[in-house]
């Protein structure tokens, strides 16, 4: 299974970005909670938000009011929604899924919370 990220870019302060997170490429049984994470340079990876299936979300202090995560269950699919960026937000961001799915090919089912998108770029800068 793969977590697909995209909608990164540049932008200026008090700019807006919307990230997307597709997971795909095997049989999804079911997504518990997905959410996005971010890294700055020189810094360790921090949590930004996070959704469950049925719709409660947890947010960093750093970002509640700015951003807001929804999820999309028939697509298997969670975004972020940015608003007011700030330089302090330019990180790599990533998704992370905590789900269970069944490979296509061996049968075998698959459970845990650790798959992880490749990150997409924000960087917010004037």
């Amino acid at each position: 299974v793969q977590l697909q990220a995209s909608g990164g870019g540049l932008v200026q302060p008090g700019g807006s970005l919307r990230l997307s997170c597709a997971v795909s490429g095997g049989i999804i049984i079911n997504i518990y909670a997905m959410g996005w994470y971010r890294q700055a340079p020189g810094k360790q990876r921090e949590l930004v938000a996070t959704v469950t299936r049925g719709g409660s979300t947890n947010y960093a202090d750093s970002v509640k009011g700015r951003f807001t995560i929804s999820g999309d269950n028939a697509k298997n699919t969670v975004y972020l929604q940015m608003n007011s960026l700030k330089p302090e937000d330019t990180a790599v961001y990533y998704c992370n899924a905590d789900l269970v799915w069944k490979d296509r090919v061996t049968d075998t089912v698959e459970a845990g919370k650790d798959y992880w998108g490749k990150g997409t770029l924000v960087t917010v800068s004037s």
